[in-house]
């Protein structure tokens, strides 16, 4: 897939951006470099691999995430916190309707 410079105009009038001819053509060369660089990325056969964890399990494969148990681990102090609010209810902070 490529682009050719009206659709990079188009694509600039719907994005509201103000391009010149000079900046136009620039960001074609761009973003046909970009799409020629995914067209490459779709050619590699990747039948048969497996998806990585992590990006460094391709080269270690003793790599294990180090994820923290689930667990509380501070008091709940919901009320000290209330207690300088000016109105609760149900450990919910009341506020003034902003909106009419």
């Amino acid at each position: 897939m490529s682009l050719e410079l009206n659709d990079v105009k188009r694509l600039a009038r719907l994005a509201q951006l103000d391009l010149n001819e000079d900046q136009a053509s620039r960001t074609l060369d761009k973003l046909n470099s970009i799409f020629s660089l995914v067209e490459q990325m779709r050619a590699v056969d990747t039948n048969g691999i497996e998806p990585l964890n992590h990006p460094i399990a391709a080269h270690q494969n003793n790599v294990a995430l180090r994820l923290r148990d689930d667990a509380v681990t501070e008091p709940d102090r919901r009320d000290d916190y209330q207690q300088v609010a000016p109105a609760t209810q149900d450990g919910l902070y009341l506020v003034p309707k902003v909106i009419e």
